[in-house]
């Protein structure tokens, strides 16, 4: 990787400011492999150098991926006057990273959301080119059939015009209040609510799962979040 200046390099982490980078290598307290460092200015390849801050080991990533499990109430974006957004889940030191989500939920639908800096590989997940599987579990209000499955996998023209492509239903439990599973190759807007209510059982609700190769963590709690691990950030580079 090419050099970087060390204040830049640090507050990439989010944890100060450029301002306060330079008075912590004012202060001694920035060593770059065992040594102080002289200046914020110096130039350094931050995957080959051991970086301490106050004695600490600075972990440092190129960029930053996230999965959050949304709850209910929360808005996917990055600022909205309307109300909080999923930024808003996560301590000051990410806010600070220029962190965005990879995709939207609605802000009534849970579940599985990623949020990274990376945005030319958060752009290649979205585009519809690739058809990155999204998978999501959703109880509807009404009885499911095989016929509804034959008609999501035949694909819909909803009412409206919307053309939707062939989709995968599973019912999971029948009856009224049925649940099942949706997979979708293609993300428009609201489309799983859409289709289910075109077929006569609207949603009464909706998490995602799974987005490609990558599953919800069932250890995360509603609202919490963590970091990807390098090996699934590059399963997520496969697709």
């Amino acid at each position: 990787m090419e050099k970087q200046r060390l204040d830049k390099i640090i507050a990439s982490t989010g944890r100060f400011s450029r301002r306060e980078v330079k008075d912590l290598i004012r202060h001694g307290r920035v060593w770059v492999d065992g040594a102080p460092a002289c200046s914020a200015q110096d130039q350094v390849d931050p995957e080959t150098v051991a970086i301490t801050i106050n004695g600490e080991p600075m972990l440092y990533r190129r960029f930053t991926w996230v999965m959050l499990n949304k709850p209910a109430g929360y808005l996917s974006a990055t600022e909205d006057g309307r109300g909080t957004t999923v930024l808003d889940l996560l301590p000051p030191e990410l806010r600070r990273q220029n962190l965005f989500p990879v995709g939207r939920l609605d802000k009534d639908t849970e579940g599985l959301l990623l949020l990274t800096n990376e945005g030319a590989l958060a752009h290649h997940l979205l585009s519809p080119r690739h058809h990155v599987d999204k998978e999501y579990f959703v109880r509807v209000a009404g009885r499911l059939t095989e016929e509804d499955c034959r008609a999501f996998s035949a694909g819909m023209v909803l009412q409206d015009g919307l053309v939707c492509q062939p989709a995968e239903l599973k019912i999971l439990t029948a009856g009224n209040g049925s649940e099942a599973c949706v997979t979708l190759r293609e993300g428009k807007f609201h489309q799983v609510k859409r289709m289910l209510a075109a077929r006569g059982t609207p949603v009464v609700y909706l998490e995602r799962i799974r987005m490609g190769n990558l599953c919800l963590d069932p250890s995360l709690s509603r609202g919490s979040f963590r970091f990807l691990t390098d090996y699934e950030v590059e399963r997520l580079r496969e697709l």
